[in-house]
This record gives C-alpha cells, structure tokens and sequence, in this order.
C-alpha cells in the first residue's frame, strides 16, 4: 500500500469542506495524510491591532517560519499575497462564501447610506476588508467608506458586542453567530474564495486536496444537517463558552471544482488598485501567478 503523502492545511474555517474531508476520510482516499495548521488557523481568527501586512498569522508560514501550507482566501486577497510573493495560485477551484455587515441591535445604523464616515472592523487586507469597499460603493463614496483594521473573525465579532465599533464586516460562521446573539444585518452578499501555495508546492498533491474537497462537496450536498455539528470547529476561542445551534448556521463556503473565470483577475487588479491598496503588489501579470496543475 503506498504511504500518504502528508501535508498541512490551514483551514478557513468559512466551510466545513475540510472538515468534512478530514471526518469521511476523503483526504487518505486521495493519498494525503492532511495535518491541519491549527495555530494559523487561530491567529487568523484573533486580533491583528498592530499588525501590518506580511505581519498577519496567514502571512507567516511564508515570512517566518517558512512552513508549507495550503490556505484560502478571499480571491482579491489571494491574488495580492501571491502577487506580493507570498505563494502561488490556486485556479482548480474556488469557493463561493456568504459576507454582511452586522450593527448592534439598537444600532441608529439601518441602511448601507447610513454607514457613512463610520468605521467598520475588519481584517486588513483580507476578505472582511476588500468585501466593504466592493459593496459599499454602490451606496458611497470612497472617501466615506471608512475601515479599522480590528482583525480576524472573532475579534470583529466581540469588538462589536464590546462597542469597541459601530460595525463589523463578518462571514462565516460568525455571521450565522451574530444572528443567534440579536444583531442586526444592514447589507449582505456573496463572494469568491481561492486557495493558494507555496510556489514550491508538489502539482499532483495540490490536486488531489481539491479533489477531496470536491468529495466533501457533494457529501455536504447529499446531507447537510449530518456535518452542521463540525461548525464547533470553526467558533473563535473567545466564543467556546457560550451555547450555538448549529443546526442554524447553515451551508457556509460551497465548494465548487472549477476554475475561477480569468476575467476576474483583471477585475480584481484593477480595484485594488482604484482602492489604493496595490502598494505591495510586485507581479501584475496574474497569469504568472498560478500554480502548475498536475498533468
């Protein structure tokens, strides 16, 4: 029997895809022996106060420990970190994730006009924070769509039950948790998600977790309420105390096995830039971005 190949995985913790993988053991039928990152995967849930780019817990595997480790992001902000040399690409699959913007019940805040020049907590540079200019705009000018840099999911989250802010970019699951806890949604959405590498990264093992996460897509399909359990995984450290129903949480991030269509990238190039966030963008060719598929 051939040995597994190992490899280590930080988890969003939008879906339950790797979850799910993990549980049915879809990833040792695809030859991966899968450990996930778990202390990235917490740091991208903590507070990043202070923190700049390259500085992010998803920054370091490439900056200081120089660990190997598969990642998804928001697609803007998986096309910067690649483009600023953190990694390759990913163009095999993408994931399609919820996204909203939560106020405290008795909030003034009612509509996406009214979030005018207010400060809004997100995680720099990542999918909490480029959702809200992209969403925002249709209601704001730019100048007035303003962001604090508060950090990953559940330190949005507890920001704003804290009324540290008047507002927190959320996705998954927080968004079904700030729902449960009686905050009130002014605009939502969804958006794209794409994985990315490290340059070096093997083609045939890169494929094969895609494969698995496809595995685990349409067990999900095939029956959902089974797997809503594997949000536990998923809920920040500062949230364990407190009693979910998960049965509410819903689907989260859908996986879906294809490539995210090229014209995105142009797209995503070009706001990024419009929103002045392309100061660490050192390749904006992005065709030269993507990992090699395996043949």
């Amino acid at each position: 029997m051939q040995a597994l190949r190992p490899v280590k995985v930080a988890p969003k913790g939008m879906g339950l895809n790797d979850f799910v993988a993990h549980k049915e053991g879809f990833f040792a039928a695809e030859g991966l022996d899968v450990e996930f990152d778990w202390k990235t995967f917490k740091g991208t849930q903590s507070s990043w106060k202070g923190m700049e780019y390259f500085q992010r817990p998803q920054d370091r595997p490439y900056t200081e420990t120089k660990e190997e480790v598969i990642q998804g992001a928001c697609a803007w902000g998986t096309v910067c970190n690649a483009s600023a040399g953190m990694g390759h690409i990913v163009r095999e699959g993408y994931g399609v994730s919820p996204w909203a913007i939560f106020v405290r019940a008795d909030s003034p805040i009612k509509s996406p006009q009214d979030l005018k020049d207010v400060p809004i907590a997100v995680g720099l540079r990542a999918g909490s924070h480029f959702n809200v200019p992209y969403r925002l705009e249709k209601y704001l000018p730019l100048e007035n769509i303003k962001i604090v840099n508060t950090g990953g999911f559940g330190a949005r989250l507890q920001a704003l039950l804290d009324k540290e802010v008047d507002a927190a970019s959320l996705l998954p699951p927080q968004i079904a948790m700030a729902e449960q806890l009686g905050l009130r949604k002014i605009i939502a959405d969804v958006f794209h998600t794409i994985w990315w590498v490290p340059e070096n990264a093997a083609p045939d093992v890169v494929s094969s977790y895609m494969r698995a996460l496809a595995r685990a897509e349409m067990a999900l399909e095939a029956n959902l309420p089974t797997y809503l359990e594997l949000w536990s995984l998923a809920v920040p450290a500062e949230f364990q105390d407190r009693t979910w129903d998960f049965s509410k949480f819903g689907r989260g991030e859908r996986f879906v096995h294809e490539p995210i269509p090229a014209a995105e990238f142009d797209e995503i190039m070009a706001q990024v830039k419009r929103w002045g966030l392309d100061q660490y963008l050192k390749e904006h060719n992005v065709e030269r971005l993507i990992h090699a598929p395996a043949v």
